[in-house]
């Protein structure tokens, strides 16, 4: 059966009222209207994308459009001449019925995994940095193999030095007591001859591989000295790397084999980006159905008032009488009745979405502040965990974990303030509305009961007597 629904502006021979008090009733509805918008903006606010397009020149529908147009799929050719549809590059869920990938969206706020999230992430980062450590202490620890082989190398050519420095000291000395025992010749014996100079070559030539093997020796002396200076630097920064890796069961040769470098000069190492998970759509703080969807139904609830036809005699005899009963039974009045109960039923859906929203912040709150007691933390909870007391061995290896979770206690008990505020404003709108619209009812109901009371008391059987002992009561 169908349904009489009023137009949402009336008439102007259907309005009723003077223009300020029909103002005082739109800037009232306007008012909650803007304020429920904002306090629902302000809650769709905490999940924000990555890119946002919102030009307030630009039509909305247009907008979306424009903005949606990058997350449909696109078509590519197959090798045979086909085409295949693909969902374009990036994080996002992949929505393959609507042929949608969305971009991941991002939270402002903590999230109630966010403690478990800290701890995690620092793992990971933890164990990067293990890896890393790892890494470098397998490069000094080939670094000092080499320079163990230099050193065993110089301490071999040392030795075979050595031992042609003994046998050139040996020659000299055979050479010196060559030349002492010549001298015991007969006078007539000692002229000299070749021998004695063969002799003085022999000495000269044995003097100068003196002289270069000594410098050799030393040479050597002080690359040892320079190989084992090194060899030890190398030795402490390796102990002292491996100090943080106490916890891998991995032994060096495999990290090396595993990192496919098998020069140590170049240490350094990138580690692969983690790829960040997809985040929940947020909720419509404001509700699925818009304010246009609202009005029949707000219509249907109150019902219009009864007609009622004025004697005929009456309305001949008293023209102006029938214009104030039309002006009473006007339906202009329920319009503003209807617009107030409109917005005071989106007002309480805001409300009811907003302290749902609070109760989450709160629980969130409870969860990243962790439990009361101590001794109810699990171990991987706790700040100084096996991990992290390893980690921090090394110096200047603070985790920010800790300034983390007080950031994010910190707002979040900013966000329920603020979401306080916005309740209170919600809970006083909702309140005024309730009283326009109790008034509007009592109006509405005083100028019924005028209607009334002036059908009754025009009709041709009461007299004046009747009506004048019915307005002494």
């Amino acid at each position: 059966m169908p349904v009489f629904l009023h137009p949402l502006e009336p008439a102007p021979e259907d309005r009723v009222g003077p223009p300020e008090w029909r103002q005082h009733t739109r800037d009232t509805v306007t008012a909650a209207q803007q304020l429920t918008e904002r306090c629902g903006a302000n809650a769709l606010s905490v999940w924000q994308p990555r890119e946002s397009i919102s030009d307030p020149n630009i039509d909305r529908n247009r907008c979306r459009k424009t903005y949606m147009l990058p997350w449909r799929f696109r078509a590519e050719m197959l090798k045979d001449g086909g085409t295949v549809e693909q969902p374009p590059p990036g994080d996002g869920v992949t929505l393959w019925k609507e042929k949608l990938k969305p971009p991941a969206w991002l939270a402002t706020i903590p999230l109630p995994l966010n403690r478990e999230a800290r701890a995690m992430q620092s793992n990971e980062y933890i164990q990067n940095y293990g890896r890393g450590v790892r890494l470098l202490a397998a490069r000094l620890r080939q670094a000092e193999q080499e320079i163990n082989e230099q050193l065993r190398a110089v301490f071999r050519q040392r030795e075979t030095t050595d031992r042609r420095l003994s046998e050139i000291r040996k020659g000299l000395l055979i050479n010196e007591q060559s030349r002492k025992i010549r001298l015991f010749r007969p006078a007539s014996e000692k002229v000299p001859d070749k021998a004695d100079t063969l002799l003085l070559w022999e000495k000269e030539e044995l003097q100068g591989l003196k002289r270069k093997l000594e410098k050799d020796m030393e040479a050597s002396e002080i690359l040892l000295k320079a190989l084992s200076k090194c060899r030890d630097d190398l030795t402490f920064c390796c102990e002292e790397r491996l100090q943080v890796v106490d916890l891998m069961n991995h032994c060096l040769d495999a990290a090396l084999v595993e990192a496919g470098r098998q020069s140590w000069i170049n240490i350094s190492r990138v580690h692969t980006p983690k790829v960040q998970g997809t985040a929940s759509p947020p909720v419509n703080p404001v509700g699925v159905n818009p304010p246009g969807a609202s009005c029949p139904s707000v219509g249907t609830l109150f019902p219009h008032l009864p007609e009622t036809q004025s004697p005929r005699n009456w309305t001949d005899l008293h023209p102006s009488s029938s214009n104030v009963v039309s002006g009473l039974s006007s339906s202009g009045r329920q319009h503003g009745k209807e617009r107030l109960n409109m917005m005071a039923g989106l007002t309480r859906g805001t409300i009811h979405r907003c302290q749902k929203f609070k109760e989450e912040i709160l629980i969130t709150k409870g969860l990243n502040k962790g439990p009361v007691c101590q001794k109810h933390l699990e171990t991987r909870e706790k700040l100084e965990r096996p991990m992290v007391r390893v980690f921090q061995r090394h110096v200047g290896t603070q985790l920010p974990e800790a300034n983390h979770l007080s950031m994010g206690t910190e707002k979040l008990t900013r966000h329920a303030i603020k979401m306080d505020k916005d309740l209170e404003k919600l809970i006083a709108t909702r309140k005024h509305l309730n009283t326009c619209l109790r008034d509007k009812k009592i109006g509405h109901q005083v100028d019924y009961d005028v209607l009334r009371l002036r059908l009754r008391e025009s009709h041709p059987h009461m007299n004046y007597e009747q009506v004048q002992r019915m307005g002494h009561y």
